[in-house]
């Protein structure tokens, strides 16, 4: 009997074992340097699909508004925004250096950070990235990377963060530095 498991399971095995198998699928992610962005809650989901390519989908969410009520001292960075897209991992998947393109749209709302004007407005474009993933552990790794973003939006300019005084809008192209990251993930 165990003769007779091992000629059929044996077999099975190696010829499972030679079909094109890589190691982890998946990983989740966060970037250490959006929590520094005005505390903005921040993941990415990750999913291997070959040995080279891997399919992302993130999101960045940040509701804060900071010093609320207090005239002329107001901060806020508000937005929520959602990205699809892909990475070509230049040795294998979750290690070594990448390059990545994405789909992102992003809805905003910026305030008192350099002057007391604010904007708000809507995005969608596409991006390019590159980055390097560091494994510090067969299930942790720590990436750096930075990118680009285009497309169009459409924006309102406010006299001040909290007042809604309209003093202009538009549309039109633009061109923008995109995530500007350090991220911790745990690949599985």
């Amino acid at each position: 009997m165990r003769a007779a498991v091992k000629y059929i399971l044996l077999p099975f095995l190696l010829a499972f074992g030679a079909t094109d198998s890589f190691g982890q699928r998946m990983s989740v992610s966060t970037d250490l340097l959006g929590y520094l962005d005005f505390a903005t809650i921040n993941a990415e989901a990750s999913y291997a699909v070959a040995r080279h390519w891997s399919v992302t989908v993130s999101a960045r969410y940040n509701p804060w508004t900071f010093n609320k009520g207090r005239p002329g001292r107001q901060v806020q960075h508000r937005q929520q925004c959602y990205a699809a897209g892909a990475r070509y991992w230049l040795w294998h998947t979750y290690s070594g250096w990448w390059i990545s393109g994405k789909l992102q749209y992003q809805e905003y709302n910026t305030g008192g950070l350099f002057d007391r004007s604010a904007e708000e407005g809507d995005r969608i474009g596409a991006g390019i990235g590159a980055g390097y993933a560091y494994m510090l552990h067969p299930h942790l790794n720590i990436e750096f990377g930075i990118g680009l973003w285009g497309g169009y939006g459409r924006y309102v300019y406010y006299s001040c963060p909290s007042c809604g005084l309209t003093t202009g809008k538009g549309e039109g192209m633009f061109l923008l530095p995109n995530d500007v990251m350090i991220s911790l993930s745990y690949v599985f």
